[in-house]
């Protein structure tokens, strides 16, 4: 299952995405790729939120993978140190 985010990834819609990825997760698979292309911002609770959704997919087994991150995700995930933790090819 490959799921398109787009827009901010930022406290104001972090209630919201996060409803829309844990209720795909049931309906994936064995696998859900999260893509990142088209997110123009992303602020700590939009980390967080990603954190919580791979956490959630690997408690129901169901492997996750961050793909095609845009410029913008990226760079907050550098400046977290999170690329490796979230397994983003370099």
């Amino acid at each position: 299952m490959r799921l398109a985010l787009d827009g901010e990834l930022t406290i104001y819609r972090a209630a919201e995405l996060r409803e829309e990825l844990l209720a795909a997760l049931p309906v994936a698979p064995t696998s859900m790729e999260i893509d990142l292309a088209q997110v123009s911002e992303v602020d700590s609770a939009g980390v967080q939120l990603l954190i919580a959704a791979r956490r959630a997919a690997q408690a129901q087994g169901v492997a996750f993978a961050l793909v095609d991150p845009s410029a913008a995700v990226r760079e907050v995930l550098d400046l977290f140190n999170l690329c490796a933790e979230l397994e983003l090819p370099a």
